[in-house]
């Protein structure tokens, strides 16, 4: 087995535990097969959640990665990873969305500790919020590691940066928002000094290839890039892409699934 590893992401923004700017979630048909791949590919141990017997957490060292939950083939849903951005107001959150000319496809519901929002944005890509209404019981993810970070690829970085800011209060200048900056041709999204995500341009709505289609990428990053990828072709899984660029390489993975993710020896997403 290989794995996600900690050091490895030593200054990006932790997107586990409940003051964390960011969630991840898997929506998979099968809840034992998607355990059993992730297990094997990087380490990640699962315990029941608290929605229910389709739905369970995965965790690396104690510590809340992602979530996935199994839902039924009858159900039109998207086999895909996602990631929830944390929101003082789901109501308000929702409403700016749809403003901004996006799609709210679900919510907001009440779900578990909190109340959950799925959306796609202008370009169709998929997202979504979380307003949490409870304390959390997990413990946050230690402050100076991340066991992943998000990749926006979509038709214009500088539209898109724009649109997630008026949603998110992102570049609002409140207290413990996070922050845009302008790095060449893609946006950078920092909290609290971290990076966070990665957008960039050059996504096409109308394309048949998944990979160039506007989408949330989530990546993890992992010691031993070689051996993760070999791990998921042993169980299952499937390389849909490998880019080498400033940094390190970044390969495209499909689940047993069918859902695609990262898994990168880039040590920050800036």
């Amino acid at each position: 087995m290989t794995g996600s590893d900690p050091r490895t992401a030593s200054s990006t923004a932790p997107l586990t535990g409940s003051a964390a700017p960011c969630w991840v979630t898997l929506m998979t048909r099968n809840l034992e097969t998607a355990e059993r791949f992730y297990t094997q590919v990087l380490s990640w141990s699962f315990r029941p959640g608290r929605l229910g017997s389709d739905y369970a957490v995965a965790y690396r060292d104690e510590v809340p990665v992602a979530g996935v939950f199994a839902v039924s083939s009858a159900y039109q849903v998207a086999v895909a990873w996602t990631p929830y951005f944390a929101v003082e107001d789901a109501d308000v959150a929702a409403s700016r969305i749809r403003e901004r000319s996006g799609t709210v496809a679900v919510g907001p519901l009440a779900l578990g500790k909190g109340r959950g929002v799925l959306a796609s944005g202008r370009d169709g890509e998929f997202f979504g919020l979380w307003e949490r209404t409870e304390a959390s019981a997990s413990p946050p993810a230690p402050a100076d590691h991340a066991h992943a970070w998000l990749r926006l690829r979509t038709r214009n970085a500088f539209d898109a940066a724009i649109f997630y800011g008026e949603v998110l209060d992102w570049a609002s200048g409140r207290p413990g928002c996070c922050d845009v900056a302008y790095e060449g041709d893609e946006v950078i999204v920092r909290c609290e000094g971290h990076p966070l995500a990665r957008i960039s341009s050059g996504a096409v709505e109308s394309a048949v290839d998944p990979v160039v289609r506007p989408h949330w990428q989530v990546q993890f990053p992992v010691t031993d890039l070689t051996a993760t990828v070999s791990a998921a072709g042993r169980h299952g899984g499937a390389l849909v892409e490998e880019r080498t660029g400033f940094g390190g390489t970044e390969v495209t993975l499909r689940d047993p699934d069918g859902a695609m993710f990262a898994v990168t020896d880039v040590r920050s997403p800036a």
